[in-house]
């Protein structure tokens, strides 16, 4: 499959999406418009030929760290977290396959009624063929977050980037909805990340895609259009690179 090189910069992508991007304004669960408006982002951006996988968080339905508040221990918390983590990925399925598209979910929990078991080899197959791939699931073992889900699974199916799509527009020197002087950064690299414990995503994850040269985007996913334009290699957001 062959991707015009006159308008997208990447062939491959791994997006992740957050769990509590699905819930739109909503505190809770899941809102279909928002999650029709995606599929139909990434549809479009399937059919002009580029491979894509995504990753999901679980947090519009459970969050791991929340469970220790109520008194789960950290392994179930963490299970219970990727459970979500799947139903978000049917949603998305279901919204992409009523788009028009040709989807798979796989699963790091085997769950052979809903999805596949994540296998590498499969999920390249799935990829070259032009399918979207949806990883759920997490990693399948506690203490190792959706974000870090995102670097392994990109680094396996060699994914030349992540893009990673947010609330805000980039990535900041602070808080911009608490602090309006806060400065956007353009460009940063892994190491500056970590040194500035700044929020893109965990250290295991930036850590991972450090060592293995993969760089991130950071952008609005709310804009609509703005995923395409991150293909097309368009300078939103921030950039995170070696």
């Amino acid at each position: 499959m062959n991707t015009p090189k006159s308008k997208y910069a990447y062939h491959r992508v791994l997006l992740k999406i957050s769990g509590e991007a699905l819930a739109g304004t909503q505190s809770y669960g899941i809102d279909a418009e928002v999650v029709q408006r995606i599929a139909k982002q990434v549809h479009q951006i399937q059919k002009d030929g580029v491979q894509i996988a995504l990753v999901i968080g679980g947090g519009n339905i459970y969050r791991g760290a929340n469970g220790e508040k109520m008194g789960l221990d950290r392994v179930s918390s963490d299970y219970m977290g990727m459970l979500a983590t799947i139903i978000n990925a049917l949603a998305l399925q279901n919204a992409l396959e009523t788009a028009g598209a040709y989807t798979r979910v796989m699963t790091a929990i085997e769950m052979s009624k809903v999805a596949e078991p994540y296998i590498r080899r499969k999920a390249l197959r799935h990829l070259e063929k032009g399918r979207i791939v949806i990883f759920a699931g997490g990693t399948g073992n506690p203490y190792f977050t959706t974000d870090t889900t995102a670097a392994l699974r990109a680094i396996e199916i060699n994914a030349e980037i992540i893009l990673k799509a947010t609330h805000v527009d980039g990535v900041y020197d602070d808080d911009p909805q608490k602090n309006p002087r806060a400065t956007r950064f353009q460009q940063l690299t892994h190491l500056e990340v970590i040194d500035r414990k700044l929020k893109v995503m965990d250290a295991t994850a930036i850590t991972l895609c450090m060592e293995n040269h993969l760089p991130i985007i950071v952008f609005d996913m709310h804009v609509i259009g703005n995923i395409a334009r991150v293909i097309r290699g368009q300078k939103l957001g921030t950039m995170v690179c070696s």
